[in-house]
C-alpha cells in the first residue's frame, strides 16, 4: 500500500482538528477552504494538461530522443502526458498492470513506457534500423 494514500487524509484530519481547536468553527472553515483550494488547483492543472493532449494525435511526440532524456523513474503518468502533450498509444491489454504506453515521433523513433499503479517504472527508446538517417544520395555523392 502506498504511504501517500494514508498520510494525505491523516494530514488533512490533523489540520482540521488543529484549526478547530485553535479558532473553533472559523478555523475549521479556514482549513476546509484551504483543502478545497488545493484540490481545485490540482484539478485545474489536470484539465489543462488533458486539454492540450486532446488536440494532438494519440501516441505522437515531437522528439522521442528528447522525451527519453527527460524521463525519470517514479514520474506519474500525468507528468509524462504533460511532457509529450499527447496521450500515449496503449500497448498492454486494457485495465491490466503494468500499463505500457508508446509515443512515436515522425522519424519513427519511439519510447515505450511501463507504468505500475500510475508511476513510471521503466522506459525504452527504439530507433529505426539505419535507413532513416542515411544520406539518400549515397556515401559517394558530391554535394551540389
Amino acid at each position: 500500500m502506498q504511504i501517500q494514500k494514508i498520510l494525505v487524509p491523516v494530514g488533512a484530519l490533523v489540520l482540521a482538528v488543529a484549526g478547530y481547536r485553535a479558532y473553533g468553527w472559523q478555523g475549521l472553515a479556514l482549513v476546509a477552504g484551504g483543502l478545497v483550494m488545493w484540490q481545485l488547483l490540482h484539478f485545474t492543472r489536470m484539465l489543462q494538461i488533458l486539454k492540450k493532449a486532446a488536440n494532438r494525435p494519440i501516441g505522437h511526440v515531437d522528439s522521442a530522443v528528447m522525451l527519453h532524456s527527460k524521463l525519470a523513474a517514479g514520474q506519474p503518468l500525468l507528468h509524462v502526458v504533460a511532457l509529450t502533450r499527447a496521450l500515449g498509444q496503449l500497448e498492454s491489454p486494457k485495465d491490466t498492470q503494468p500499463e505500457r504506453y508508446r509515443w512515436t515521433d515522425t522519424a519513427q523513433s519511439s519510447v515505450l513506457c511501463v507504468f505500475q499503479d500510475g508511476k513510471l517504472q521503466s522506459w525504452e527508446l527504439t530507433r529505426p534500423a539505419g535507413g532513416a538517417l542515411a544520406d539518400p544520395a549515397g556515401p559517394g555523392a558530391l554535394a551540389p
